[in-house]
């Protein structure tokens, strides 16, 4: 990947942004004031010299940045905006007006993995601070944050009934096995084929087979319960190991 370079030219068929815009504006304004060639530098330190594309202008990438948090927009909200505000475009640096973004939605996603998270914010509270002195942003934006949530993972599992019965089967049995406590018989077998069929009863809406099944894990982990509480009796290291699964077991 070679460095960011910045070829944009004026379009000679089309008037300047410059001509059609109110050169009074806060955002003309901000963008006079921000030290673009300080953010270049900074910019220009993540990207290693090698073969590939250059990256995007610095000048470019930088004031998406600040205008995604200065408006409190998602990267999809930002890329609309960009597309039919001159404002903006002048202030990332455009000679002319676009009808066409210049870049990929997940560019932005590439750059902000490349500044890391205390540069990025380090960048962005320096330019925002330069943006509340020109009056570009006021005191009350800066209360809230934007946070786009688009490529990070949940995996969260709602907590029903069938899930949590058949997990504390399972945190159960292999504490017991962790432990050297010979249970009678596991059930984590069954256990998981019946809370697989209980999901698929809770889709389908046979509500009977859903009890069913649900009766069947309960009954199931009781047994484990009361087989691992017969096992410690007596033994008052178990029973400070068991003391917690087995309490959220109950």
């Amino acid at each position: 990947m070679g460095k960011p370079r910045d070829d944009r030219q004026k379009d000679l068929f089309r008037p300047s942004l410059d001509q059609i815009i109110d050169l009074g504006h806060p955002m003309v304004r901000l963008g006079e004031e921000i030290d673009w060639e300080f953010l270049r530098g900074h910019f220009s330190s993540v990207c290693a010299e090698g073969p590939g594309q250059p990256p995007l202008p610095s000048r470019l990438v930088a004031s998406l940045l600040i205008l995604k948090h200065m408006h409190n927009l998602s990267d999809e909200a930002l890329c609309a905006r960009w597309l039919e505000n001159p404002y903006f475009q002048h202030f990332c640096g455009e000679e002319s007006f676009q009808h066409r973004l210049p870049f990929d939605r997940s560019s932005l996603t590439r750059w902000r993995r490349r500044l890391g998270d205390e540069k990025l914010a380090a960048l962005l509270q320096e330019s925002l601070s330069v943006a509340h002195k020109t009056g570009a942003l006021e005191t009350r934006d800066l209360e809230h944050v934007a946070v786009d949530t688009t490529v990070q993972p949940k995996a969260i599992a709602f907590p029903t009934d069938i899930r949590l019965t058949h997990k504390a089967i399972v945190v159960l049995g292999r504490e017991a096995k962790k432990h050297g406590v010979a249970l009678r018989q596991s059930y984590i077998r069954v256990a998981k084929r019946a809370a697989l069929m209980a999901g698929r009863y809770a889709h389908a809406k046979p509500f009977k087979r859903y009890n069913r099944a649900l009766k069947f894990l309960r009954t199931r982990l009781g047994r484990v319960i009361r087989d691992i509480r017969r096992k410690i009796d007596g033994d008052e290291a178990l029973k400070a190991i068991f003391s917690a699964p087995l309490l959220r077991a109950d």
